[in-house]
């Protein structure tokens, strides 16, 4: 099924998407990988607030390449969420509800999702060139060190994601397999 959602990703929002579903976002999602996450993660143990508002956050896990003259971002395909798993469970707690990425999540990540009736979806890999094309504003707002890993604040419209786990645990990468050894 196809579904249109708007940003901020609200529970309202994640209660009517299921595994499986074709939805395309439109508004402000956050792009952080590995390095960012860490660092936001050590701000909390120093007792510090994190550089972006996380509740109702979506974050893409992905590294963009450098724009082309006249276009705000480059490449910008998917990275791999697996290596974001260990900070995952700690910003879904604190009301993050969408992470965009590829690849399976650990069981900590897939719990709490559940817990906090957030969703998990992939981008297709492979496609950074034209998924890029969703993405009218790009701007670095913190940890710009980082290089591509800096947390950019991105601006998409009909940014085309599947759900793969939704708030309920279902996990497309699961019944998937089941499905295609049926037949």
């Amino acid at each position: 099924m196809e579904k249109y959602i708007n940003t901020p990703i609200t529970e309202e929002i994640t209660k009517d998407l299921h595994s499986g579903d074709y939805v395309y976002i439109t508004g402000t999602v956050y792009v952080a990988r590995d390095a960012a996450h860490k660092r936001m993660i050590e701000a909390l143990e120093e007792g510090k607030k994190l550089p972006i508002d996380i509740k109702d956050a979506a974050i893409y896990y992905m590294g963009p390449s450098p724009a082309r003259e006249g276009r705000p971002i480059g490449s910008a395909g998917p990275t791999t969420a697996t290596r974001m798993d260990k900070y995952a469970p700690t910003l879904l707690d604190l009301g993050q509800k969408a992470m965009i990425g590829k690849g399976k999540r650990s069981a900590e990540v897939i719990e709490a999702i559940v817990r906090n009736q957030a969703v998990y979806f992939a981008a297709v890999g492979g496609a950074g060139a034209l998924i890029s094309k969703c993405i009218k504003e790009s701007e670095i707002i913190c940890y710009e060190d980082l290089g591509a890993e800096a947390i950019r604040k991105i601006y998409v419209e009909n940014l085309p994601v599947v759900v793969v786990i939704d708030k309920d645990g279902n996990n497309l990468y699961e019944t998937a397999v089941k499905k295609y050894n049926r037949l």
